[in-house]
């Protein structure tokens, strides 16, 4: 068997007896992206995004851009080409939600500065809206 080597055991035990005081002013920043990637997803044509309750990522469902087409006229047929459209045009990364078992949906980390999210969402919003 394989377990993780005594220095990274040391360092767990350090890191949770610690200075524990920084927890609260770093989940309220993750609050914060997170309702500002959840916030203009749910303005986003196409796109219903729950909000989650932890972790840093977001599903949003894009069941409605499921048959629509690009601008060069591609079918987005399910949530791998709407992915890959995503990152061709609009330079975004997403992780298909088929990964997951959530079909036809994408997974979004929002483990990044508000100035990126923001600019992420809202070449999404315009990608999305360029579809037909």
């Amino acid at each position: 068997t394989s377990n993780p080597c005594s220095i990274a055991q040391a360092a767990a035990v350090a890191a949770l007896n610690g200075d524990q005081s920084f927890l609260k002013e770093r989940a309220a920043a993750f609050q914060a992206r997170r309702d500002l990637v959840v916030g203009m997803l749910n303005a986003t044509m196409g796109m219903r995004c729950p909000k989650p309750e932890g972790a840093f990522y977001v599903y949003p469902d894009c069941s409605g851009l499921i048959g629509k087409r690009t601008p060069k006229g591609a079918v987005i047929e399910d949530d791998s080409a709407l992915v890959t459209y995503l990152l061709e045009e609009a330079r975004v990364a997403a992780v298909p939600g088929v990964a997951f078992g959530l079909s036809p949906a994408m997974r979004i980390s929002y483990a990044t500065s508000e100035s990126v999210l923001r600019e992420a969402c809202t070449r999404i919003q315009e990608a999305c809206a360029a579809v037909a």
